[in-house]
């Protein structure tokens, strides 16, 4: 997924109603958060804060404000989220995707095939979400944002920045292959 795509996408879930909630705000994190299917999923109603002049989530140590349309679509998230389950209170679930069994959210590999039938393949527009995220902010702020190792954020800071010079390091000390 190229850096166009990834707006092309996030400009769909932001404004197509034909989508449901969840998907949308679910694709939305992955897309302009770099969140993984799995983290994602984890989310409950603790980790949202939606008053009425302000929207943050928090996906790491620190809340992030979320901008609108996201905001709204946040917090209709949390008014109207429904798990799948056929029994049991579906009303009071901690959890912000809650999943097909009462109190428990939605599985990681559930989350991610509905991502999918979006057309998201979340391996891949994480990584361009994480490689566009990590232009910006130093790797310290990043990975308490969004919740990842400081090792993560680093390496993907010298990657944006095209650090290429340990990259061609590790080309040149690689054995050469003997051509026949």
């Amino acid at each position: 997924m190229d850096h166009e795509q990834r707006w092309c996408q996030a400009k769909r879930l932001l404004h197509d109603d034909t989508v449901d909630t969840d998907d949308r705000v679910a694709g939305l994190l992955l897309l302009l958060y770099a969140q993984r299917p799995a983290a994602i999923s984890r989310l409950t109603l603790d980790d949202v804060n939606t008053s009425a002049d302000v929207a943050t989530i928090r996906l790491g140590t620190i809340p992030v404000e979320l901008p609108e349309p996201l905001a709204t679509l946040t917090r209709n998230l949390v008014a109207t989220r429904r798990g799948h389950a056929t029994i049991g209170d579906q009303g009071t679930s901690p959890w912000l995707f809650p999943g097909g069994q009462p109190g428990r959210p939605v599985s990681a590999d559930r989350l991610a095939q509905r991502l999918r039938q979006l057309g998201l393949h979340p391996g891949q527009a994480r990584s361009t979400a994480l490689f566009q995220l990590a232009t910006e902010p130093p790797a310290a702020a990043l990975a308490r944002m969004l919740g990842i190792n400081i090792k993560v954020a680093v390496a993907w800071q010298h990657v944006s920045a095209g650090d290429w010079m340990n990259y061609a390091a590790d080309i040149a000390r690689r054995p050469k292959k003997e051509t026949s």
